[in-house]
């Protein structure tokens, strides 16, 4: 039997599981100490920053060709940013000088903040759900009064709604509709109604309706392409999956762009197939923070091993939440195509911590 994946679906599941399983082994092979996560989440933290900010040059400028780095990328500024943050406690805890540190940390998320909202508005509103669910993370774990009150909620829904006017009102001096957010909007409003009826008029148990798609007859009623792995992931290998070039606005924004995920998954895949990534995701979800409890009880019994692994699994936890959120149920780009490399390791990051090995 051949192990080529013959469809979208087969490739994705061979993915997966070939991720998970080398994280699992790279997440035990390296001593996650505290020192080598912090270092390296603020080493990809500034990356991120740097490429968040040349995309939001080239957006500027006219001549220059930008690239949306946010959709790719997001979940992994999350993930390199909380983590980032998770450290500062384990840091204090052992009596080390922070404030030099959580500036650095605070600088980087401006840097992203600012950034990501002027290339992507999906970006922001998972950036900034994302910095929610680390923090109450972190106030639990550490018995802390959370960073975010409900006074500091308010002000980030508040400074949220700002930048979106100045969006907007930029949009409008510059003539450049691309940053507009109520253009965004409208776009959603005029495909979701007929996009929503097509999909649940025509999902079925193992797929949907073959003349339902753009392929038409051609289709193969499931994994028709809507959900993938990158386009350059699969010509690079040769493999014959039916691929969408050159029509993202006008054909697959009916099915992909702008519907949730949970529709985007039902309707590529089947109703069963859906059923099943929902599970998954609930069972990444609860061993992560089962998982989070041991390395809290380990920390307060004085054991220091786990500090490193714990910020990166706080880390993880937070950009797979705010993911799988936003992608599931607001739009399905950003767990698609290249986002969805960002979302299968976040879910190998958190299920690698099952597995500890004793030095």
């Amino acid at each position: 039997m051949s192990i080529v994946a013959a469809s979208h679906l087969q490739l994705i599941i061979e993915f997966a599981i070939l991720l998970h399983v080398g994280v699992l082994l790279l997440l035990n092979l390296v001593n996650l100490r505290l020192s080598l996560v912090f270092i390296v989440s603020l080493l990809v933290g500034g990356a991120i920053t740097f490429i968040f900010g040349i995309d939001a040059i080239c957006l500027v400028l006219p001549m220059l060709n930008h690239h949306e780095f946010t959709h790719p990328y997001g979940a992994i500024a999350i993930l390199s940013i909380v983590t980032a943050w998770a450290t500062i406690p384990a840091m204090e805890s052992q009596k080390v000088r922070t404030s030099n540190i959580r500036l650095l940390i605070i600088l980087l998320t401006i840097g992203i903040t600012l950034f990501g909202a002027v290339v992507h508005r999906d970006f922001l509103i998972m950036w900034i759900l994302g910095l929610i669910v680390g923090f109450f993370i972190l106030g639990k774990s550490y018995n802390r009064t959370s960073f975010l009150s409900i006074r500091r909620v308010g002000f980030l829904i508040i400074a949220l709604l700002v930048v979106f006017g100045v969006m907007e009102a930029l949009s409008y001096v510059l003539q450049m509709e691309i940053i507009s957010p109520l253009s965004r909007i409208d776009r959603m409003n005029s495909n979701q109604f007929s996009s929503l009826k097509l999909v649940i008029d025509n999902t079925n148990l193992f797929g949907h309706s073959a003349n339902a798609t753009y392929w038409g007859n051609s289709s193969m009623g499931n994994s028709d392409g809507y959900i993938s792995l990158p386009l350059t992931l699969i010509t690079t290998f040769g493999l014959p999956y039916p691929l969408f070039y050159g029509i993202l606005v006008t054909k697959k924004d009916v099915i992909d762009y702008f519907l949730p995920g949970i529709f985007g998954v039902g309707f590529d895949f089947g109703y069963l197939v859906l059923a099943l990534v929902i599970i998954w995701i609930i069972i990444v979800m609860i061993v992560g923070f089962k998982i989070l409890d041991k390395y809290r009880d380990q920390r307060e019994r004085g054991n220091k091993k786990y500090l490193g692994r714990e910020a990166l699994l706080t880390g993880s936890l937070s950009a797979f939440i705010a993911q799988t959120i936003l992608g599931f149920f607001v739009i399905t780009r950003i767990m698609n195509g290249a986002a969805m490399i960002a979302y299968i390791l976040l879910s190998a990051m958190i299920m690698a911590h099952v597995v500890t090995t004793k030095r």
